[in-house]
């Protein structure tokens, strides 16, 4: 005998009989929806420029927003990003002026020749390249490798969006290493870099945009208006007499260290270089020597700003500016002629150390 089966579909569980049963997944809630899948798909050739000639072409403040970006094949272009961005690389370009926004990690030139460019990065590199004049801010020391004339200067740039550009790419203002390059394939008797003149314009170098698009941006090359301060850096000293200011962290560290930058360059001394940079306790035993117990509280709010000044009766100068201006703000400044030369030695050369120099 065999089994009998009815044709009659059965009644689901709790309903009546003839009805269709809920679906497998019906009453369940939906899958869950994590950020990844909320975030905007990134299409490469919106953060790509390639194969333009003779072409101006750039990317506003927001457009780019910490993305990785690729300039390649360009002859004869003008290119402005004017936005912060992960990552810059930079291959086979000719007769090109280009102008980068802070970079939060590396600019890598490669096989270019004959650009002129202004760059801030946290590494500068260019391997197989002949001709660059780079107007450079750099946190660390910039590299070259089988290029040739290689010429630096200190970056020099203003629009509104700049300052928050350089924090939303975890760069500091006073941390600029644009002349102390290395050069990693060196030639006997050949100097494969230099400096470019003092007096060296931007403009002259990466004319401003004229595009109807981008010049829109409020772009000022003043010197006075930088971003970043004008350093010396490896150029000669004037003077055999230098000063170390040092500010502490604060609601008003960079104002105050931009200040001080404003008055001593107003009485003709040259401002060589600066740093931002943690310290400890006992690295200001090393650095402060006999004025540390006054700093070390000071040290646990942030890193410090350091300035170094040069000029005959620097010290002085910076003393009686101080003392006017800052009374009311705890600030080392260095003794006298002879203590600022070891107070220089002493801070720079734990800076570099801490910053892997």
């Amino acid at each position: 005998m065999g089994c009998f089966f009815s044709k009659r579909r059965k009644a689901a569980k709790g309903g009546a009989a003839g009805q269709e049963p809920p679906a497998a997944d019906e009453g369940k809630p939906p899958p869950p929806q994590y950020s990844w899948d909320q975030r905007a798909k990134v299409d490469p050739k919106d953060y790509t420029f390639s194969g333009l000639k003779d072409e101006t072409v750039g990317r506003l403040p927001g457009k780019v927003a910490g993305q990785q970006f690729v300039i390649q094949d360009c002859e004869n272009c003008n290119i402005y990003i004017f936005d912060h961005s992960a990552t810059i690389t930079i291959d086979d370009c000719t007769s090109c002026q280009i102008f980068l926004g802070p970079v939060k990690g590396s600019v890598f030139f490669r096989d270019c020749k004959d650009c002129k460019c202004v760059v801030a990065c946290q590494q500068f590199r260019t391997r197989d390249c002949r001709k660059l004049e780079v107007f450079l801010c750099c946190a660390t020391q910039p590299i070259i490798e089988s290029s040739t004339g290689i010429k630096f200067g200190c970056f020099q740039y203003y629009y509104p969006e700049l300052a928050l550009q350089f924090k939303d790419a975890g760069l500091s203002i006073f941390n600029n290493t644009w002349s102390n390059i290395h050069d990693f394939t060196p030639v006997s008797g050949e100097n494969n870099w230099s400096l470019l003149p003092e007096d060296a314009i931007v403009q002259d170098y990466v004319p401003l945009p004229t595009s109807e698009e981008l010049n829109v941006i409020r772009i000022s090359t003043d010197t006075v208006k930088s971003i970043i301060p004008i350093t010396r850096g490896g150029r000669q000293k004037s003077s055999e007499e230098s000063c170390l200011a040092v500010f502490f962290a604060g609601d008003y560290t960079t104002a105050n260290a931009r200040k001080l930058i404003d008055e001593m360059t107003g009485k003709g001394f040259l401002l060589v270089q600066t740093k931002e940079v943690s310290m400890k306790a006992e690295d200001a035993q090393r650095v402060f020597q006999q004025s540390a117990s006054d700093f070390i509280p000071l040290l646990e709010k942030g890193p410090v700003v350091a300035l170094e000044f040069n000029g005959d009766g620097a010290v002085e100068g910076c003393q009686s500016i101080i003392n006017d201006v800052f009374s009311g703000t705890k600030v080392f400044v260095s003794e006298n002629k002879e203590a600022a030369s070891r107070d220089v030695d002493s801070f720079y050369n734990f800076a570099d150390m801490q910053m892997g120099m």
